[in-house]
């Protein structure tokens, strides 16, 4: 065989060095970590901090959703979802379940009326039940986020939601990459592999299992559980945005933060996750029980 020319050599090194899983890793981890501690901080400090925390990342979510859906053709009203979005999530800090589901009705009921307003058709239509969609998939799902940080407790419900989240990340990315052999769901995201999902699993768990004996003195079997089930809703709501994404023909919905694409693309495991954590700590550690 001959040598091999200069673009063949640059090639195979390319191929060397790109990472398994498609992400700059020290990039990834600085900006993981600088988002880690903006919550952290914002629990510690001041829990109305993380209200705004959470705000400016949905309404950031929002807005690349809504670019988007301009691919293909869709338009939704970003302003009243926008307005919408504060509200949901204060009135769902300040009043509770009832007040989120009205806010939600009313921003999903405001949107459709701000877009009918421009025209009818079914160029409308589309847009409106786009509109409604968002509305569903990020503030009212940011919601429950907020009905946790209500509690008494409420810091340590976020964190341990936030922690598990990371573990799920974290844990998936490792096994994924050191023994990542077969794809979980290869026409939906090709990257994600049952080897990764077992190391979520055992990470997430671990995580869960720790967490609800220090911050609530509760049963770690309860922890393990609460993980794996955390572990399952992310898989999901991972899997959704993928699907979206792939309709949209777009590989990441964003770019605003290096080495993990857009806020969304951060958010999409958390939305799903969020009402699970929410019931499950509900019904299974009383309000307060923080240790």
């Amino acid at each position: 065989m001959g040598e091999a020319t200069g673009t063949e050599v640059t090639a195979q090194r390319a191929v060397v060095s790109t990472p398994r899983a498609g992400r700059d890793l020290p990039i990834a981890v600085g900006v993981g970590l600088a988002l880690l501690a903006l919550v952290a901080g914002s629990l510690i400090f001041r829990k109305e901090g993380f209200i705004l925390v959470a705000a400016l990342a949905c309404g950031v979510a929002l807005w690349e959703l809504a670019h988007g859906f301009v691919r293909r053709g869709i338009h939704i009203p970003l302003l009243p979802l926008l307005v919408g979005l504060v509200g949901m999530l204060v009135s769902a800090y300040t009043s509770g379940a009832e007040a989120l589901l009205v806010a939600f009705m009313l921003t999903a009921g405001g949107v459709v009326v701000w877009r009918v307003l421009d025209g009818t058709g079914p160029a409308a239509l589309r847009d409106a039940a786009a509109g409604t969609f968002a509305t569903a998939y990020i503030p009212f799902m940011a919601g429950f986020v907020m009905l946790m940080l209500a509690e008494p407790d409420g810091a340590a419900r976020v964190g341990l939601f936030v922690l598990l989240a990371v573990a799920n990340d974290t844990g998936g990315y490792v096994a994924g990459v050191l023994a990542g052999r077969h794809p979980l769901a290869p026409t939906v995201s090709p990257k994600k592999s049952w080897e990764g999902l077992a190391g979520s699993m055992v990470l997430a768990g671990a995580v869960g299992g720790v967490g609800v004996v220090l911050l609530f003195d509760a049963s770690p079997l309860f922890g393990v559980a609460l993980g794996a089930a955390s572990v399952l809703t992310s898989t999901l709501g991972d899997l959704a945005e993928s699907l979206l994404k792939r309709d949209l023909e777009l590989k990441d919905m964003g770019r605003l933060l290096p080495g993990h694409g857009g806020v969304l693309d951060r958010l999409d495991s958390l939305l799903l996750t969020a009402p699970l954590v929410h019931l499950l700590l509900l019904v299974a550690l009383p309000a307060g029980a923080a240790a």
